[in-house]
């Protein structure tokens, strides 16, 4: 064996550094390459400090102590290799490192390595370099393989086993490495690890190139799916855990109040939005299944969103199919209730999490009920009661099948599937009503045999108008007011809406109202020629004596146009019309005349034109008659008849001023009315009281003196729940006698004075024509057993809104009470009651009210007596009222009025320039006289000069109720 001890050893090398081994040559640190005792087999690899390019280099890793190309000799030339060559295998390229930590690596080079030796020549074999960066060393596959795919293992200290080394071959396919520092070499970094192997990649693996390059592989495709996924739970989760059910929509909750006739029928629907909402049973069967079978036929079985719905109608919107929601009934739901109709993504999404909600908290007849009352059915109608109104004038509970696929046919196009709006279209609604159809066939809600049948149901014409013009507007109105001064609803709760307020207005009389008015009055207008007729208004109420039901108003000739409601406005003198409540309270309260006669309709009084009141302690009133008429003693009855105000101012002063407000107001007359004097102008109709105030005030005279306050509202309900309302209580206002007898006479003034023109109704009327200051309104109150109507006709300036003369409209003189205020009556009456049985007045009258008693014979009377108070309700003392604007007394000048009725003498005046001064007790003042008796017809005498001396009975002033007595007609 070669004794190994005499070789020189290694140094050992620095940490992290190869170690270098003395060369032949002379270069130090190169390990020499040793030939093979056999020249056939390749010489075991050795290390050579060549540098050539394409030599085979190895570096030591950081184990002083070993090197792998060391050569295990056994001594002599005649000795084989440590390590045998093994058996040819095909020709590759291999490369493996000890798993010893501080084993060299080598690579493989392409190059010759000279070996000196004597005698021995040059041969061609594999050197190994170190590295030429200090301390590492890299492998790199070089093209080519190696011949013999065996490598000699070189054990060294602390190797457990051999180490592979790559032999050479040829140099076309050789294993071959090249040193870090050849620009030319291709390198591969080995992986390099503690004790393991550290191999190269295998060769020939091909790289993507060109289009492949963009293609995802496989494990791309999967990461990326499971990324999305994984993105989408948490999406869902955050989105379901964050958005939460908002309340309603401002929209969704708005809804009109319904206004119904009696009959049912529909006057108006007031509020912003067209809407009353209704419940799922107040919808026909037919209905809920037409909208099912048009929008979601699965409703009931699906969940509250359809992802592949969705997706759908994406894909068919981007394909230019046209827009579609893709969202379920549920979801549509959401979308008209709880949001917005804004086409965003934002929307959508909330849309989508609050439908999931809410399918888990409420149910699904819940969902589908909200969605019949928010959808929109075109024609300004939300929901399906308004729509079957507006298409159909019916209500939801009544739809049929056919009616209904058409309702629900609509919701997929409002406005281009109304045939009657859009004829062009009807192919395509009928195309979309079929369908319809069809749905309810396919799910069992409709026969086969049945659909056959079916014809399409073509919707009325629309009506154009904008829900509150003609008497429409005033209704809604009048009923509001009705219900917040009653305090059923408050003004809020109506704003709100959806409130269903069936009246106690009969369409066929209000109707009746309408026409009569028109044919009357309005056509024989001359609006353009006649500036007069610009001015000509008119309100009229009916009131139903027994229930005290309103049944028919007339307030205008359109809400649009003529804002003020005629019938229930405050500020028009009722003139004469107040006249048989100064009567009736005299009946009812036993009043007397001045000189102690029961005041009964045939009582005489003296019907002198500007006779001086008697009996009354406040500043002297006079007025005149209509036309300046004197009519000499006259009953009551006649007085009546043709309207004689000084009988009545006179028969106010004797039954009492006071008495009289309180009769008015117990038959109907509210007592906060404007102008409610307590002088004796109160008996000429000072007050302006409304149109619908005296039909209530003469319905308790044709009611025998019973009283209810009117009512105007049959029923309310919201959502199918009713609304209290107050208990209509009546009571006895009046007696009998005195409300029966007031009706005797008033008949007398329909046959036999002003109002004859209502002998045409053909029933028995009683009634009383009244005229206003200045001819500003006309009225006739009249009544039969059934009705108790009353027409005004007013003057107002349509640009200014003040009063107006109505002289010359129509082209006459002037409209008095008698005139198409009566006609209106008559033609309305005989609308309103035909196909009536005619029915006389049961009347039970005032004891001797058949006896006429004429007045005393005049006497000379004390002027320093005063006045002294008896039961007949002659006022006592000064006595307070409500004040009347404008109504100032006057008195013509140079006039006294001191007539006496067997009585004491009044000498007083009153108004802003009194004339022929007195005392109210009789007495005398500097300027003025007193007649001593005078003649009972009351003649006056002419007075001093006002000047002189002023009255200083009583008060003086408007707050005394006085009328104007220049101006006043009837």
């Amino acid at each position: 064996m070669h004794d190994m001890s005499d070789e020189p050893q290694p140094q050992q090398p620095k940490p992290g550094r190869a170690p270098r081994e003395p060369q032949p040559d002379g270069d130090p640190g190169t390990p020499p390459a040793k030939a093979s005792d056999d020249p056939g087999t390749p010489p075991d690899q050795g290390g050579q400090g060549d540098t050539d390019p394409g030599t085979v280099q190895m570096r030591a890793v950081s184990d002083p102590g070993t090197a792998r190309n060391k050569k295990q000799a056994e001594g002599g030339p005649d000795k084989t290799p440590a390590q045998a060559q093994p058996p040819k295998q095909p020709k590759q390229t291999e490369s493996e490192s000890d798993t010893d930590p501080g084993t060299v690596q080598m690579r493989a080079v392409k190059g010759t390595a000279r070996t000196p030796g004597a005698g021995t020549p040059d041969r061609e074999q594999p050197r190994t370099q170190p590295d030429s960066d200090p301390g590492t060393m890299q492998m790199r596959a070089v093209k080519g393989t190696a011949g013999t795919p065996g490598a000699a293992r070189t054990p060294g200290a602390g190797t457990p086993g051999p180490t592979h080394a790559p032999a050479s071959a040829s140099a076309s396919a050789s294993a071959s490495a090249q040193a870090d520092n050849d620009p030319g070499t291709a390198q591969l970094p080995t992986v390099s690890d503690q004790g393991g192997t550290q191999a190269a990649a295998p060769a020939g693996k091909r790289k993507r190139t060109g289009w492949r390059r963009a293609i995802p592989t496989w494990r791309m495709t999967l990461g990326a799916a499971i990324v999305v996924v994984l993105l989408l739970a948490g999406g869902f989760f955050l989105g379901y855990s964050l958005v939460q059910i908002p309340p309603a929509n401002a929209l969704a909750t708005k809804q009109a109040n319904v206004y119904l006739y009696a009959d049912g029928s529909v006057i108006a629907r007031d509020g912003e939005v067209n809407r009353e909402n209704v419940t799922l049973a107040q919808i026909s069967k037919d209905a809920q299944h037409a909208i099912l079978a048009a929008e979601d036929r699965d409703f009931y079985t699906e969940s509250a969103v359809d992802p592949k719905a969705m997706l759908r109608a994406a894909w068919n919107t981007a394909l230019g199919k046209g827009k579609q929601s893709g969202s379920t009934i549920t979801q549509q739901y959401v979308k008209n209730y709880y949001l917005r109709q804004e086409q965003t993504v934002t929307r959508k999404a909330k849309e989508f999490f609050i439908a999931i909600k809410l399918d888990r908290e409420v149910s699904k007849d819940h969902i589908l009920e909200g969605y019949l009352n928010t959808s929109y059915f075109g024609r300004n109608a939300y929901g399906i009661q308004a729509a079957a109104q507006a298409y159909y004038g019916m209500d939801a509970k009544d739809l049929d099948p056919a009616r209904a696929a058409y309702l629900s046919a609509l919701v997929n196009a409002p406005s281009q599937y109304d045939v009657v709006a859009h004829p062009e279209n009807r192919k395509a609604a009928e195309s979309r009503w079929n369908y319809v159809l069809d749905g309810m066939v396919k799910k069992g809600w409709l026969s086969a045999s049945e659909r056959a049948g079916m014809k399409f149901p073509v919707p009325k014409e629309s009506t154009r108008s904008t829900g509150l013009s003609g008497q429409r507007g005033y209704i809604t109105r009048i009923v509001r007011e009705y219900l917040t001064q009653n305090k059923i609803i408050d003004e809020n709760q109506l704003d709100a809406g959806g409130y269903r307020i069936t009246t106690t207005l009969q369409k066929p009389r209000q109707d009746a109202f309408v026409k009569a008015v028109e044919d009357k009055l309005m056509s024989k207008l001359d609006k353009k020629n006649n500036k007069v007729d610009t001015y000509v208004r008119a309100g009229g109420a009916s009131v139903d004596p027994k229930t005290g039901k309103v049944v028919a108003m007339y307030n205008g000739v359109d809400y649009v146009k003529q804002y003020t409601p005629n019938a229930t406005r405050r500020d028009f003198q009722v003139g004469s019309t107040f006249k048989p409540f100064v009567f009736t309270s005299a009946v009812e309260n036993g009043s007397q005349t001045q000189d102690g006669r029961v005041i009964t309709p045939n009582t005489i009084y003296d019907g002198t034109n500007k006779r001086p009141v008697q009996g009354w302690d406040g500043d002297p009133y006079a007025p005149e008659n209509e036309d300046q008429h004197s009519y000499g003693d006259i009953t009551v009855t006649e007085a009546t008849d043709s309207s004689v105000n000084s009988v009545y101012a006179q028969m106010a002063a004797d039954v009492g001023p006071q008495k009289v407000k309180q009769t008015a107001i117990d038959l109907g007359v509210p007592e906060a009315t404007p102008d409610l004097a307590d002088g004796p102008a109160i008996a000429l109709g000072t007050a302006t009281a409304s149109v619908l105030d005296m039909a209530q005030a003469y319905a308790t005279l044709a009611n025998h003196g019973r009283h209810g306050t009117y009512t105007m509202v049959e029923k309310v309900t919201k959502a199918g729940t009713p609304i209290e309302l107050p208990e209509r209580r009546t009571r006895q206002a009046v007696s009998r006698e005195a409300a029966d007898t007031t009706t005797s006479m008033l008949q007398s003034v329909v046959q036999n004075g002003t109002a004859s023109a209502a002998q045409v109704a053909g029933r028995p009327v009683a009634g009383k024509t009244g005229t206003a200051e200045e001819d500003t309104a006309a009225w006739f109150a009249g009544y039969t057993p059934e009705l108790a109507t009353v027409v005004s006709v007013m003057g107002q300036d349509p640009v200014t809104a003040a009063h107006k003369s109505l002289y010359g409209a129509m082209g006459l003189e002037r409209i008095n009470g008698g005139g198409a205020p009566t006609e209106i009556w008559t033609q309305f009456t005989q609308d309103a009651l035909k196909g009536k049985p005619v029915t006389d007045f049961d009347l039970e009258l005032q004891p001797g009210s058949d006896v006429s008693e004429a007045p005393a014979e005049p006497t000379t009377t004390d002027p320093t007596a005063g006045d002294t108070p008896d039961e007949s309700g002659t006022p006592t003392g000064q006595e307070t009222g409500t004040e009347t604007p404008g109504q100032t007394p006057s008195t013509p000048a140079g006039q006294t009025q001191g007539q006496t009725d067997g009585g004491t003498t009044d000498g007083s005046t009153g108004g802003e320039s009194p004339t022929g001064g007195g005392t109210a007790d009789g007495g005398t003042t500097d300027g003025g006289t007193t007649t001593e008796g005078g003649t009972a017809d009351g003649g006056t005498t002419e007075g001093g000069d006002a000047s002189d001396g002023g009255a200083t009975g009583g008060p003086t002033g408007p707050g005394w109720g006085f009328a104007p007595q220049g101006a006043r007609r009837e």
